[in-house]
């Protein structure tokens, strides 16, 4: 397994705990476990980001990754 091809699986894991998080978020009825949640979401929002970021260098970089 290459580096791109972790990383895309890792991307898509991290996408399918940010819509639980969210689904979470909405479902509860409590303001404390809404925020706790929100906050949850926020911080997996920015690490996606951020590996989307990383990708689109590691495809740049090495071009054989794209697509994959």
């Amino acid at each position: 397994m290459t580096v791109g091809s972790k990383l895309k699986q890792t991307l898509a894991s991290l996408r399918g705990a940010e819509s639980v998080l969210r689904t979470y978020a909405n479902q509860t009825q409590k303001k404390e476990n809404k925020k706790v949640y929100q906050e949850a979401v926020q911080v997996s929002e920015e690490i996606i980001y951020s590996l989307e970021e990383r990708l689109k260098q590691l495809e740049f970089q090495e071009p054989q990754y794209k697509g994959f």
